[in-house]
């Protein structure tokens, strides 16, 4: 049944964005244009920030997606209906997260893989890379879930998303490594989700350090306690919210 539930509304999540598909081409576009527009930059750094822009557009489409879903339902008042279902409330919510992780990951794939063959940057592969990107996609998941609970509650949540998206992409290291940022800086940025997880994966493929290695640095441990920190934030707040947005008034 629970799956049946799950199954439905990633299927209804994607016919709905799949019937629209000229903002996501536009999208496309732009990701694949973006960082190869940015002008000269220095050779040694391009593979590390391109790391760190496929992670931002991950975060930022998924996120966009997501919220975008939420309002159109709360706007046409249909919200209320969507959740007229045997299903744990979170149910949808997870089906409605796997969706947009779809997009989010296409855009990224596409922001990633054009730059990576148009200019010839070359990015080793590493097995030990696969935990921190993992992770860092789970903790930019939990940030858009986050996004999502906020939206239930805030009008105000355009807003605050594009605020919280533009801070991401200045800081997690699209446009410079942390390792050039003043220390306060750097310690600002890795609370900002995508960052932690950046920092480990770059570590893993352009350093050689090993998951042991990561783990006495301290960053994979940090990235754990980011993503379940995030996730419980998340949660909390999309049960008080979620409470409040069937008490609204249709």
């Amino acid at each position: 049944m629970l799956l049946k539930v799950l199954g439905a509304e990633i299927g209804k999540g994607l016919r709905v964005q799949l019937a629209h598909p000229v903002g996501h081409v536009i999208t496309l576009l732009i990701s694949a244009m973006m960082y190869l527009g940015q002008g000269e930059l220095r050779q040694d750094l391009l593979p590390r920030t391109l790391v760190a822009i496929g992670g931002y557009w991950f975060l930022q489409y998924a996120g966009l997606v997501m919220v975008a879903d939420l309002i159109e339902e709360k706007r046409a008042g249909t919200f209320v209906q969507a959740q007229m279902t045997p299903a744990p409330p979170w149910l949808p919510m997870l089906g409605r997260l796997l969706t947009a992780s779809v997009f989010g990951l296409a855009v990224a794939a596409v922001a990633t893989l054009v730059p990576l063959l148009v200019a010839g940057i070359a990015i080793p592969l590493r097995w030990a890379a696969i935990l921190p990107v993992v992770l860092m996609g789970a903790d930019a998941l939990a940030f858009t879930f986050l996004l999502a609970a906020l939206a239930l509650g805030s009008p105000m949540i355009g807003a605050l998303q594009s605020l919280f998206t533009s801070l991401v992409l200045l800081l997690n290291g699209s446009f410079l490594p942390l390792a050039f940022y003043p220390d306060w800086l750097a310690a600002l940025a890795r609370i900002l989700p995508t960052t932690l997880g950046i920092e480990a994966t770059t570590q893993t493929l352009f350093e050689g350090r090993s998951l042991a290695e990561l783990w006495s640095g301290g960053t994979l441990p940090w990235l754990l306690a980011h993503t379940l920190a995030l996730s419980v934030v998340a949660g909390l707040l999309f049960v008080r919210n979620h409470r409040r947005a069937l008490q609204e008034p249709s």
